[in-house]
This record gives C-alpha cells, sequence and structure tokens, in this order.
C-alpha cells in the first residue's frame, strides 16, 4: 500500500502562539530572546525579521542592530508546550500513528490506510489545517508524502505559508536540485566534508557510487546515500509511543557556570541512568545531552557509545564529550537532560585492545552496584559527584 504521510509545520512557532496571545504583534517584527541576560541569543523571530538578517542562535545585540524596529519578548516554552498539545490532540482523530515534535509547531501524520474513514490524505491535511486556523489561531503549512524525509523538505520548499503534495515516484525530482542543507538528518559534518570537494547540491552527491560516497563519509554513507534519493523507511511512531530509552535530567537550584559543577551533575545523570540501564540488562548505543541555559536557549548534541556500554565510567566518557560539543555559550546553564537511547543487548565481545582496563571497569562497577543494594544508594559515591 502506497503511503501518505502528512507533515504539519507551523513555521516560526515562538512567534506564532505569541502573536495569537497579543495580536498587536501582527503588524511588526518579532525577535523572542531574554533580553536581560549576558550574551543572550534569539530563541525565535518572525518571517519579517528573518528578512532583516536576524537568525537563530544570534547574539541578540547583533539581531537588535539588523533589526532595530523588532518587539523583544522573553521565551515562554511552557506555552509552546501548550500549544503542541492542543496542536497534538487536533491531529488525534484522523490517525493513531501521530508523531509530534518538541515546542517546534512540527507534526507527522500517518494517513495511509485511513482513506475510507476521511478521505484522501490531501482532505485530511485540509481539514487539519483549516481546524486548526478556527480553533487555536496557528496558520499550518503542510504537505503530503510518501515519507516523512520528502514530506518535511516540501515544507521547508513553501515556508511561511503554503502547502505541497509529493506523489509516489516523486521523490527524486523534488530533492535533486535542491542545496543538501534542506535534506532533514544531513548533519554539519557531511556537508562540511562534501564542500571540501565541490559537492553542495543533491544531484551532485546522487552521481556518486556508494563506494565513492563511503571514502568520503565512512559510517555516514548509507545513510546519505539513502537521503538524496527521497529513501527513507522511517514509521510515524504511535500516540503516546516512544522508543526505548532512558532519560535523566538535573535542575540547578542557582544557573551556573562552574565547570566542577556541571560535570559533577553530568556523571550523577550518568550513574543514574547506568543503573537503570542494567537493570534492563541493556547497553546504550547513543547518548544525547540536552542543556538549557538561563535564556531559554537549548543545546542539543548526540554522540554515538562504541561499543555501546552500560558501564558508568564508559558511559561519562561520551558524556563529557558531548558536553564539550554542546556547552559553547557563556550564558549560564539551568537544566541538564541525559536520554541514553538506541538500547541494545550489551556486546558478548571483548574490546580488541585493552581488553584487561575493560574488565576492571566492568568489576569496578559491579562491585559499586552490590555494595549500594545492600547498604543504599548513599552507601558510596563518586568523589566528582560531590560538587554537584
Amino acid at each position: 500500500m502506497e503511503r501518505k504521510i502528512i507533515h504539519i509545520n507551523v513555521a516560526d512557532f515562538a512567534v506564532a502562539v505569541e502573536r495569537v496571545l497579543d495580536n498587536r504583534l501582527c503588524r511588526r517584527p518579532v525577535i523572542i530572546a531574554a533580553e536581560g541576560a549576558a550574551r543572550s541569543a534569539v530563541y525565535d523571530m518572525s518571517d519579517e525579521a528573518f528578512g532583516a538578517g536576524v537568525r537563530k542562535g544570534m547574539l541578540l545585540r547583533r539581531a537588535k542592530r539588523r533589526c532595530p524596529e523588532a518587539a523583544v519578548l522573553l521565551p515562554r516554552p511552557h506555552r509552546y508546550e501548550r500549544a503542541m498539545k492542543d496542536l497534538f490532540r487536533r491531529a488525534l482523530p484522523f490517525s493513531p500513528q501521530v508523531e509530534p515534535g518538541e515546542r517546534d509547531g512540527h507534526l507527522f501524520l500517518d494517513a495511509t490506510g485511513t482513506g475510507r474513514l476521511f478521505g484522501p490524505a490531501v482532505d485530511v491535511a485540509w481539514r487539519l489545517q483549516r481546524q486548526v486556523r478556527s480553533d487555536m489561531g496557528l496558520d499550518p503549512i503542510w504537505s503530503v508524502a510518501p515519507n516523512k524525509l520528502t514530506a518535511k523538505v516540501a515544507t521547508r520548499l513553501v515556508k511561511p505559508t503554503g502547502e505541497y503534495v509529493v506523489g509516489a515516484g516523486e521523490e527524486g525530482a523534488l530533492l535533486s536540485p535542491l542545496p543538501l542543507h534542506l535534506l532533514p538528518g544531513i548533519e554539519r559534518t557531511d556537508l562540511r566534508l562534501l564542500a571540501d570537494v565541490n559537492l553542495t547540491r543533491v544531484f551532485e552527491v546522487c552521481a556518486l557510487a556508494p563506494e565513492q560516497l563511503e571514502i568520503l563519509l565512512a559510517r555516514r554513507s548509507a545513510f546519505v546515500f539513502a537521503a538524496v534519493r527521497g529513501i527513507d523507511d522511517a514509521p510515524v511512531l504511535p500516540a503516546g509511543h516512544h522508543p526505548p530509552a532512558v532519560a535523566v535530567g538535573h535542575e540547578f537550584t542557582t544557573d551556573t557556570n562552574d565547570a566542577a559543577a556541571i560535570k559533577a551533575a553530568l556523571y550523577s545523570l550518568v550513574e543514574t541512568a547506568g543503573s537503570r540501564l542494567r537493570r534492563r540488562g541493556r547497553a546504550a548505543r547513543r547518548l544525547t545531552l540536552l542543556v538549557d541555559h538561563s535564556d531559554g536557549r537549548r543545546r542539543i548534541r548526540r554522540r554515538l557509545a562504541d561499543p555501546p556500554t552500560a558501564n558508568d565510567l564508559l558511559l561519562f566518557d561520551t558524556a563529557r564529550a558531548v558536553l564539550l560539543s554542546a556547552w559553547t555559550r557563556r550564558v549560564r546553564v539551568r537544566h541538564l537532560r541525559l536520554v541514553c537511547d538506541r538500547l541494545v543487548y550489551p556486546p558478548a565481545q571483548m574490546p580488541l585492545f585493552d581488553p584487561e582496563a575493560h574488565a576492571e571497569k566492568e568489576k569496578l562497577i559491579g562491585a559499586v552496584d552490590r555494595i549500594r543494594e545492600r547498604f543504599g544508594p548513599e552507601a558510596i559515591r563518586m568523589g566528582r559527584t560531590l560538587a554537584a
């Protein structure tokens, strides 16, 4: 059966929500940023501010120079989360497979096989758009495509208003002339490596054989080879379903930039996550770290754990590397969230190099687990966690 994936996108979502609450903002450019914070960065901006040269992550003082007439609003993430929940509730009656984004106005809906109930997928998208306009005052873009990747690209092409329908077999024609940065999942490292050999457009990369692409991108080559051809088998997750993962968070009582305190909090998160993984008998193949700053900005970075592990010491080595890539701003840190996902059974084979050191780390963490099981979680602590 031909897949029908609908992508709903409310452009400049945070600004759109603020404009619903205050219609005076509809007639002027808007920048959302914490104006009083040191080195405050732009959280979101209206299309008018974007046209003046304002970009997400730009320093606020620079953004105000580019668009001095803009209204500057404090980020209110709780409002955007509530609006996302309202958007999700309106989409859910049309399909059990609805996958919302996080405070970003994006939503995927799988309309495959729902034609007898609701008609063609295009009609479902149009009805949902009309309902969101009427009930929420928001004006979403929508697209219908055979998979999530091409559906998301299609809405990017018609932003800030419009709709796009991609038929089966039209994925290549849609993507071929586009710059590579428009494809979801293509990372900065991929773009840099491809640009080094003067490859910046999708059709240029499509001309490469898998072996040639592997020379440039190594393990990333298989994903990029499929992406530039519009191949994407990723399912729309059922409502309320999330891939197996372990997620833990730490809220600082006072926003801080103290390196010792932040690394101590990170190790505490790793200990909690590692303990939960070991109780499940699983190991994490990937770590994701979310760093929330006092001005409302969030940095998200990921890294693969090779090999997959549930050992606190090995997890911390990866988590610390992720922290260094995510923590690049002088604005104080308010909250850390660590997510361990792509869970697998622990690898049975010992590492080829330095297997004795690996075995010693496993023995150490096993001993710590046994002490805590017998005498409680506070019976033994790592010195590096004391600063937290």
